[in-house]
């Protein structure tokens, strides 16, 4: 007998489970339920006059290969972009500073660079050196990647190069933010060698050793399409539904889900569905509706999300005088800024912009600050422009702006986050066979990460029809 998967939520996570249900069990019926009238979730491309602009997610990163894997299986392989290399800068001190060569997500691997750098003072770069003396930091568990980078590196180094390189990933204060659910590559590095930057040498020189082997391959880290990160969404959704035989059924919000003992009823507006099995794909704001009685979810009704928006600002190129060769800059966290960081995408992405233009994407919101809240479009817009007229000269107005604002869109993974989500997924396995809930809420934040946790969910899902 035919067995019926239905998928909630119709984002990159969703598509993808969607994707690998019927790769795995061709026999499958999935149906995709969205409240909403388009697939994509946080990815939106605004397309017009030669632009191509993306509002949320910008790009997604190379070497995680699973996502160009769907990519080209679904036919857009050829349409795959690589970003322009360039120099990125922190913002500190009240200029731009180059991030030092060999670097790592801030963490030095080579020393002439981080020694000729003046992003950092000498104090800042001997404290650092210490580093490779120090034993392994204890951990019980789990730490703030603010307390392990600075009990490594010290203070200047943490709050000028590693914070704004990863707090703004995740949206979180550093001092909060879990290091077991976002970067334990570093803690095992420490551990294996010692020594965080003797670590992360070696880190440096396998990904050399790799290019070696494949010296064609792509130099930029980053990937994107020719028409936008939405035009992988269009084409698995296309994929999905004429090659597949997989139905989406938008503007359809899911009420309820009703547990029975041999299977689930979707409750919807009008209607109610049964089905065999569940993936949830949505938000924790929008799942936890559905679990209002299981005191195992109350995890989730206290998790913080960070409200932050994209400003988007297209400039003639004669308005715009930017002396900085790169793509880009980020802000460390002492510096009084409006915006966490900024993208000079038509010098990273020049296939985005017409010539003779310049767009620039800067990004506002920070944890606990209520900037997009409390402004409208244009007074963003103005504060945007303000702090960009300390790193460029900006003339007259941009020729349009946009701000697309993303209302609680970054959960915050605080210390202790991966115990409580492995906690919660033992107690779904356990408590609700046929069903997994997954998406950014639990671990995936990166768009490859989002097609990787799609994929262990239904290799976990379709254990429980076996």
């Amino acid at each position: 007998m035919t067995k019926h998967i239905s998928i909630i939520g119709a984002g990159i996570t969703g598509l993808s489970s969607a994707y690998y249900l019927k790769k795995k069990d061709p026999s499958l019926d999935v149906t995709i339920y969205e409240a909403t009238g388009k697939s994509g979730g946080k990815i939106k491309t605004y397309r017009q006059d030669g632009y191509t602009i993306e509002l949320g997610p910008e790009s997604y990163l190379g070497r995680k290969s699973i996502m160009t894997e769907v990519a080209t299986d679904i036919g857009l392989g050829d349409d795959i972009e690589i970003n322009q290399t360039g120099q990125s800068y922190i913002y500190a001190h009240n200029k731009l500073f180059p991030i030092p060569g060999g670097s790592i997500m801030g963490i030095p691997t080579d020393i002439k660079p981080f020694l000729n750098t003046k992003l950092i003072s000498f104090r800042g770069k001997l404290r650092a050196g210490l580093d490779l003396f120090k034993k392994p930091t204890p951990m019980d568990g789990d730490i703030s990647v603010g307390e392990f980078f600075r009990e490594r590196l010290g203070n200047e180094i943490l709050e000028n190069l590693i914070e704004p390189l990863m707090g703004g990933i995740y949206g979180t204060n550093i001092d909060q933010l879990s290091l077991m659910s976002t970067f334990p590559q570093f803690k095992e590095r420490e551990e294996n060698y010692g020594s965080l930057i003797k670590g992360m040498k070696h880190e440096k020189e396998e990904r050399l050793r790799q290019k070696q082997l494949y010296p064609g391959a792509p130099k930029g880290q980053f990937r994107q399409f020719k028409n936008g990160l939405s035009s992988f969404i269009e084409k698995l959704e296309f994929y999905l539904v004429n090659q597949l035989d997989i139905e989406i059924k938008y503007n359809t919000p899911i009420r309820d889900i009703i547990v029975s003992q041999t299977n689930y009823d979707l409750i919807l507006e009008d209607d109610q569905v049964e089905t065999d099995g569940v993936i949830i794909t949505t938000p924790h704001q929008s799942f936890i509706q559905w679990f209002e009685q299981d005191p195992a979810f109350d995890y989730f009704k206290k998790m913080d999300s960070t409200t932050v928006a994209t400003v988007v600002l297209a400039f003639d190129a004669n308005n715009i005088e930017n002396t900085y060769e790169g793509t880009g800059f980020v802000i460390a966290r002492t510096s009084h800024t409006r915006i966490t960081a900024c993208t000079w995408t038509s010098k990273k992405w020049p296939f985005t912009t017409p010539q003779g233009k310049v767009l620039l994407r800067a990004y506002v919101g920070r944890p606990g600050d209520t900037i997009v809240q409390d402004h409208s479009d244009e007074e963003i817009v103005d504060l945007v422009k303000e702090d960009l007229s300390k790193m460029m000269t900006i003339k007259g107005s941009p020729d349009f702006s946009i701000v697309h604002r993303m209302p609680n869109s970054m959960p915050q993974y605080h210390v202790g986050h991966m115990q409580h989500i492995k906690d919660i997924q033992d107690h779904v396995r356990n408590t609700y066979p046929r069903l997994r809930i997954t998406g950014a809420s639990f671990e995936a934040v990166g768009l490859p990460d989002c097609v990787k946790q799609a994929q262990e969910t239904v290799e976990s899902l379709l254990e429980d029809f076996r």
